[in-house]
C-alpha cells in the first residue's frame, strides 16, 4: 500500500538569454515545478507538473498542490499509483468545473502521479521502465523547439552532440518557414526533421502549406490547427498533401485519445505525462496507440523530471519510436535528465538505478529556487 504522509513543491526558474520562440508567446525564463513525494516507511519519490505558459504558471501551480492535491494524497492509503490517480480525478473534477482550472488541476495530478511510480519503483529496487513492463532501456530522441532565428545553428550544434532527427518550429509566415526548412537540410541533409505550427494555421493556411513540405520530405507536421478545431478538418486537411499529421499533447482523457485515434487522420500521437495524464492514464493510452498501428512519440516541453518519465513511458509501452528533448537551452533540463550527456547515435541509455533513476540534486538546483510561498 503506498500511504503518503510530506508532499513539497519546489519552483525553479533558470534565466535565459535567447527567448523560447512559439506561434503563440515567447518562454523569457525556463520554469520547473518538481514535486516530492515521501511515505510513511520514508522512501520518496519525484514528479513534474507541466508549467511553460503563462509566466505565472509555475508558482500557480505549486500552490495548488500545496493547498488541494498534497492534503488529498494524504488522506487514504492506494493500493497502487492508478488508484490514486483515478481517485484524485474524481475527487477535484467538480472544482475543475467551478473553477475552470482543468488544466493546471489535471497537471499537478500528473505530477504527483508520476513521483508515486517512481516511489514504488524505488521500493521495488527496479528501474522505472522495467517496474511498468519495459523490455528495452535504451530511447531515440530528437531535437525539438529549434526556434525560427537560425535553427540551422542550433540544430549543428545538437547533431555535434548527437542527435540525429530534428524539429523546426513553424507558423512564421511562409517565406520565413520555407527558408527555414532549406536551411535545415542543408545541415541535417537526410536525417529526419519533422515541424510544429503550434495550432498556428486556419484550415486555408494549413492547406496550402502542407503541400509544400514535401519538397523537404518532413517525417511529420504537428499541430497545423488547433486543438479544439474539429476532426472533420483535420480530415479535410490531409487531403492537401502526404505529409503526415501529429497531435496529442492538447489531447485529454482517455475518450478524447480513443477519438483521435478513431479520426484516421494521425499517424503520430504525442501524449504529454506531465500536462495530463501522469503515468497512470498514459502507458495505457500509449499501448492502444500502437494497437492501432500509429507511432506513439511522447510530447514534453519541460525540465528533466518529466522528461527521464518521457522516457520510462516510451521504453515501458515497448514501442521503438522517438522521444522529444529541446534543443533549447535549460539548466534544469541538463542538471536532472543525466542520461541525456552521454547520447549514442542518437539514442540514450536509461539507467539501471531503481525509479526514474536520478534524484535531483537540490543543492545544485538552489540557486533557481523561487520561494512562491
Amino acid at each position: 500500500m503506498i500511504h503518503i504522509k510530506d508532499v513539497q513543491a519546489f519552483v525553479y526558474r533558470a534565466p535565459i538569454q535567447t527567448p523560447v520562440q512559439t506561434s503563440f508567446g515567447l518562454m523569457r525564463d525556463r520554469p520547473a515545478v518538481f514535486v516530492r513525494v515521501q511515505d510513511a516507511e520514508g522512501a520518496v519519490g519525484w514528479g513534474e507538473v507541466w508549467c511553460n505558459f503563462p509566466s505565472c504558471g509555475a508558482e500557480h501551480r505549486a500552490r495548488l498542490v500545496d493547498t488541494l492535491i498534497a492534503p488529498l494524497v494524504m488522506q487514504r492509503a492506494f493500493a497502487q499509483p492508478t488508484e490514486a490517480f483515478d481517485w484524485l480525478s474524481a475527487q477535484t473534477s467538480v472544482l475543475a468545473i467551478q473553477t475552470g482550472e482543468y488544466g493546471p488541476i489535471a497537471q499537478c495530478i500528473a505530477g504527483i502521479d508520476i513521483a508515486l511510480w517512481d516511489l514504488c519503483a524505488r521500493k521495488a529496487q527496479v528501474p522505472l521502465w522495467r517496474y511498468m513492463g519495459g523490455e528495452r532501456q535504451t530511447v531515440k530522441v530528437y531535437a525539438s523547439g529549434l526556434n525560427p532565428t537560425d535553427p540551422e545553428k542550433l540544430a549543428a550544434q545538437r547533431m555535434a552532440e548527437g542527435y540525429q532527427a530534428f524539429k523546426l518550429k513553424i507558423g512564421f509566415g511562409q517565406d520565413r518557414d520555407l527558408n527555414n526548412l532549406k536551411a535545415m537540410r542543408d545541415v541535417i541533409g537526410n536525417r529526419p526533421l519533422m515541424v510544429d505550427a503550434n495550432q498556428g494555421w486556419d484550415l486555408a493556411t494549413a492547406s496550402d502549406m502542407i503541400g509544400k513540405l514535401s519538397e523537404f520530405n518532413v517525417a511529420w507536421l504537428e499541430e497545423p490547427l488547433r486543438a479544439d478545431r474539429p476532426w472533420s478538418e483535420w480530415q479535410a486537411l490531409a487531403k492537401h498533401g502526404t505529409t503526415p499529421l501529429a497531435a496529442g499533447e492538447n489531447v485529454t482523457q482517455a475518450e478524447g485519445f480513443a477519438t483521435a485515434i478513431r479520426s484516421g487522420v494521425l499517424a503520430v500521437v504525442q501524449p504529454d505525462v506531465a500536462k495530463w495524464g501522469g503515468l497512470s492514464a498514459c502507458l495505457p493510452i500509449a499501448k492502444s496507440i500502437l494497437k492501432a498501428g500509429l507511432r506513439f512519440c511522447p510530447h514534453y516541453l519541460g525540465a528533466g523530471i518529466g522528461l527521464l518519465a518521457s522516457a520510462h513511458l516510451l521504453a515501458a509501452s515497448n514501442g521503438n519510436d522517438i522521444l522529444e528533448v529541446d534543443a533549447n537551452t535549460n539548466p534544469l533540463r541538463s542538471l536532472t535528465c543525466l542520461p541525456l550527456n552521454d547520447l549514442k547515435n542518437g539514442e540514450m541509455v536509461l539507467s539501471d538505478e531503481s525509479g526514474l533513476g536520478v534524484l535531483p540534486d537540490t543543492v545544485l538546483l538552489k540557486e533557481f529556487l523561487v520561494d512562491y510561498r
